[in-house]
């Protein structure tokens, strides 16, 4: 069975999505820049316009990689964030926001990268996916040694 697009032209492996993206940002002009770069790097990417809305949007399929803002209306991407990983705590986050320096996940945000508003360019943003989505699960189990003793090691 050919796999097509949503218009029906087959796709081949090179057309298939890379992936399954969530933007979550206020500021619409945000969202639709980085929509649209990730859009034609070959990602199948859903926006929302803040936590409440992304709350509702996450179904099946699930995304493999979630975006989010910290700063927005209703309910704040930390907060947004803090739920996320209680329901699945192995689905890989990205913080965006203008509120801290650097590029270190600030403390108390539930996300495995961040990346500082306005100081980032899509190269980062592109190898901050690509990092999270090749990285193994949290959850996978760990295959190493057993040893009944240290002197068997």
């Amino acid at each position: 069975m050919a796999i097509t697009d949503p218009a029906g032209h087959p796709m081949t492996p090179l057309t298939r999505s890379r992936g399954r993206l969530l933007i979550v940002e206020d500021q619409r002009s945000h969202r639709e820049l980085i929509a649209d770069l990730l859009t034609s790097e070959g990602y199948d990417v859903v926006t929302a316009q803040d936590g409440v809305d992304a709350l509702n949007q996450l179904a099946a399929p699930l995304p493999d990689v979630i975006i989010s803002d910290l700063k927005m209306p209703r309910m704040s991407g930390v907060e947004f964030l803090a739920v996320v990983r209680r329901r699945y705590p192995d689905l890989p986050l990205i913080a965006i926001s203008g509120e801290f320096e650097g590029n270190d996940v600030p403390p108390g945000v539930p996300a495995d990268a961040y990346l500082e508003k306005g100081a980032f360019s899509f190269s980062q943003l592109r190898t901050k996916i690509t990092d999270l989505l090749s990285a193994p699960s949290r959850t996978e189990p760990v295959i190493g040694f057993v040893a009944a003793s240290a002197s068997e090691l």
